[in-house]
């Protein structure tokens, strides 16, 4: 597992029964986490809670304010700062545990020794692809949530990245298959895909079913020296292994090398919990070509 270690502005205080607690900045949050399959001590009565988030029968669920808090502030990770926001379905806008990746493309981008075109897909609210464009890529944000497209925009915004991102409100297949007919290429895609979606025509997406195509797809977008193909994945029991396999074998015809490893936060007693997977394909160095 890597762990996202180098954060000041997030802490991740404890978990027991389904649930963690966490300090965003000085705001107090409790809330669902289906991995926190064991028992510690009684969050619910952490006396500095801001909000907990509780999860409704019906699904979905909603927030309970215990102590007054901003209705959306900033956190910052090194040069990188970000919007937060508590939402609906639990989320407050950015997954801190990806700070390993966001770290990892950086240091291949800067050491790259030219320009780097990135293809961000299922981009959410940019934190990666304000990253990637900090260290002077060029990158294409695209996302099907028009709200999500605008924040990430306003994290570029944050984060003093005035320009360097493409925004793309669109379907992530379509979008892939109109810029491999458009003969568009790319140095480095990056995909945080869901475990189901479906889109408005009522077309469906499973994971489990539909990815291996997908990223087969997407390897026709990549330049003849790719920097690296990012998968990222929070669906329970897709193992690391299986998306080092999917990339192995979807790009077979470029030269490099695949890792893929879980994701996850250190808490302050002393674990380390898992957030989810991730593989990453790198090509062989050509800075110096």
């Amino acid at each position: 597992m890597k762990t996202a270690a180098n954060w000041s502005d997030y802490k991740k205080i404890a978990t027991s029964e389904g649930m963690k607690l966490e300090n965003w900045k000085g705001v107090i949050l409790l809330r669902p986490d289906p991995q926190v399959i064991w028992k510690g001590k009684d969050l619910y009565a952490c006396k500095d809670i801001n909000a907990v988030y509780h999860r409704s029968e019906k699904g979905g669920g909603g927030w309970e304010t215990r102590k007054n808090f901003p209705a959306e502030w900033t956190v910052s990770y090194g040069d990188l700062t970000f919007k937060i926001k508590p939402m609906g379905f639990k989320h407050t806008g950015l997954f801190p545990e990806q700070a390993v990746n966001w770290d990892a493309m950086r240091a291949l981008i800067d050491g790259a020794g030219r320009e780097i075109k990135v293809l961000n897909l299922f981009a959410y609210t940019g934190a990666a692809s304000v990253a990637c464009a900090k260290s002077g890529a060029k990158v294409t944000h695209v996302d099907a949530a028009k709200g999500m497209v605008e924040r990430a925009g306003e994290n570029a915004r944050l984060s003093g990245v005035e320009s360097g991102i493409r925004y793309i409100v669109d379907d992530c297949m379509k979008f892939v298959a109109r810029e491999i007919r458009r003969g568009n290429k790319y140095d480095a895609i990056i995909m945080d895909p869901p475990s189901y979606g479906r889109g408005p025509n009522g077309e469906t997406w499973k994971i489990e079913r539909d990815l291996f195509g997908f990223v087969q797809n997407c390897a026709k977008l990549l330049s003849d020296k790719p920097l690296f193909f990012l998968i990222n994945s929070y669906t329970t029991g897709l193992q690391p292994a299986v998306l080092k396999n999917i990339l192995t074998l979807a790009l077979s015809g470029f030269k490099g090398k695949t890792d893929a490893y879980e994701v996850g936060i250190a808490t302050e007693e002393g674990i380390a919990l898992p957030c989810g997977a991730s593989g990453l394909f790198t090509g062989e160095s050509n800075a110096d070509e």
